[in-house]
């Protein structure tokens, strides 16, 4: 138990809609009671400063004590996290915009941000003693699974829709998963995944259904303050498909402020989606109550093509909470952002990260955001995984 003490101050999990409390120490997929994800809690230790990660490893397992795994000798790492923030210095000085960053996930095992979540939720399947992994993906966080799968030596199921890009399909099967095509979208997958489980007892890693992706996507949150000397930007635009990085910065945002480690300012989080799938902007735009009947179509952003979000409501929450909202991109301003960047600042970026490009240059023509302001796009994943796509 001194181990644990030490290592976490992981305290509970509780329902992201009303709070009931539910163990840590057991087995847990979401909340029955509000049919919610659940969120972990910790009781946050004194001695757990900015001063203490100094001279600590450079991933986000510097953040341990705000982390869930209970015993070190479970974590399963690929060198996860402390991605660099750019200063893209050609769009700067082309648009006017002195205060623009990107957060480059794309250095990350697999080559995007999934690697974080699939890290934690990997790590927390071995404590459990899981034998059997699965997950229902659009493609990067199927082949980060497999890889932090393969690392553990716990057995990946990948269930992925049939038109995903093949360099997704085959970094799946290099990594000695078993992988399940479906005609459809990650909805469509999440149905597959639903029937291999009556057959198969599997460890469920879809997104926000269990507790534990969210809590490695945090680290964003915590990397992005201490990147900026604890002063958060004044706007962050994200791409938001199933939404865990999304909160999990913001439930990284409010842990600090309870340490004394930020004041309380926040960033506006502006949700960009693609057109083709946009379920958070029709549900924030009044056209439909929620995104649960919500028919989405694929998009070249594969990470955006996800119709029915099951974390919804705490996206929401954290657009209203940070004065934020959520934007819509065509596929075909995808391309050409990727494009462009790529020729002014020497990035392949993935189109959900290019999406971002998009939307922003749209909310300055809005006025929404200010040329001055701090800006940050998170840049999600690597391009190269989608040049047969782009090209």
């Amino acid at each position: 138990m001194q181990t644990v003490q030490q290592f976490t101050s992981l305290s509970h999990l509780s329902c992201s809609q009303c709070g009931q409390f539910y163990s840590a120490f057991e087995m847990q997929t979401y909340a029955p009671c509000c049919n919610q994800p659940l969120v972990a809690v910790y009781e946050l230790p004194d001695d757990f400063s900015k001063a203490s990660l100094r001279g600590r490893v450079t991933s986000m397992w510097r953040y341990r004590e705000v982390l869930p795994v209970f015993e070190p000798d479970n974590i399963v790492s690929l060198g996860e996290g402390m991605t660099p923030i750019l200063t893209p210095k050609h769009l700067r000085a082309q648009y006017e915009l002195p205060n623009l960053f990107i957060k480059d996930e794309s250095g990350n095992p697999t080559g995007s941000f999934k690697a974080r979540g699939l890290s934690m939720a990997v790590s927390k399947a071995k404590e459990a003693g899981a034998h059997t992994c699965i997950v229902p993906t659009a493609g990067n966080a199927g082949g980060a699974m497999a890889a932090y799968c393969a690392a553990a030596g716990i057995k990946a199921i990948v269930v992925m829709p049939s038109h995903t890009p093949q360099v997704f399909k085959d970094e799946c099967l290099l990594y000695g998963a078993e992988l399940v095509l479906v005609d459809g979208l990650i909805s469509d997958c999440a149905k597959k995944v639903a029937q291999i489980k009556q057959s198969i007892e599997c460890f469920d890693i879809s997104t926000l259904k269990e507790p534990w992706r969210l809590e490695g996507k945090k680290t964003m949150g915590y990397e992005i303050a201490e990147q900026f000397d604890w002063a958060l930007p004044d706007v962050i635009l994200y791409p938001t498909g199933g939404g865990t990085g999304l909160i999990g910065m913001w439930k990284a945002f409010n842990e600090m402020e309870e340490m004394g480690w930020i004041d309380t300012r926040r960033p506006r989080m502006i949700a960009v989606q693609a057109a083709t799938c946009q379920p958070i902007v029709h549900t924030w735009n009044g056209v439909q109550p929620n995104a649960k009947n919500y028919i989405g179509r694929p998009s070249i952003a594969n990470g955006l093509a996800v119709p029915n979000p099951f974390a919804e409501n705490m996206i929401l929450r954290v657009l209203r909470e940070s004065g934020g909202r959520p934007i819509a991109v065509q596929d075909v301003d995808m391309i050409t952002a990727v494009k462009e960047i790529a020729k002014a600042e020497g990035l392949i970026i993935a189109p959900e990260g290019a999406a971002l490009w998009k939307a922003l240059l749209e909310l300055l023509d809005q006025q929404v955001i200010q040329r001055d302001e701090k800006i940050l796009m998170l840049n999600t994943g690597s391009g190269y995984k989608y040049l047969q796509n782009i090209m």
